[in-house]
C-alpha cells in the first residue's frame, strides 16, 4: 500500500484552517498540537476523503509558508462535486482565480487559484 499526504506550512495556521473549513468545506479530521509557544506543530484535514497536513512555519526545523513574490513549487488537485460552487466559494471569500471555471477537454471542469497561505489549488469536477 502506497499513499502520499501533502503536508502544508502557513504563516498562521489558525486562519487557515478557518479558512479551508469556510472556503473548501474541509473537516479537521486531527485537532490542532500546539506547541509551548502557541503555534499549531500539527494539524491534519480533510476534503471528502482527500487529506492533508499542516502546521506553522518552523525555522529550527526548516519550514516556511511560501514566498508571496514567487511562484508555487506545487499544485494541489481537489476533485470536487462541483467546479463551478467551489470556484464561487473562493471568490466569495476574497480569493481571484487564475484560471477558470472552465470546460478542458477530456479534465473536465477546472478551476485554479492561489489561497491567502500562498498555495496553489487545481479545483475539478472529472467529466462524466
Amino acid at each position: 500500500m502506497s499513499e502520499l499526504t501533502p503536508y502544508l506550512c502557513v504563516a498562521d495556521a489558525r486562519a487557515a484552517i478557518d479558512w479551508y473549513v469556510a472556503v473548501l468545506g474541509a473537516e479537521v479530521v486531527m485537532d490542532p498540537i500546539l506547541m509551548d509557544d502557541g503555534r499549531v506543530g500539527h494539524c491534519e484535514l480533510e476534503v471528502a476523503g482527500a487529506r492533508w497536513m499542516m502546521s506553522d512555519e518552523f525555522d529550527s526545523a526548516g519550514v516556511a509558508a511560501p514566498a508571496a513574490d514567487r511562484g508555487a513549487a506545487v499544485t494541489l488537485h481537489l476533485t470536487v462535486d462541483d467546479c463551478d460552487a467551489a470556484a464561487a466559494q473562493v471568490v466569495a471569500h476574497g480569493v481571484t482565480l487564475d484560471r477558470g471555471p472552465e470546460d478542458a477537454g477530456p479534465a473536465g471542469r477546472v478551476a485554479v487559484f492561489r489561497d491567502p497561505f500562498g498555495h496553489r489549488w487545481f479545483l475539478n469536477t472529472p467529466a462524466s
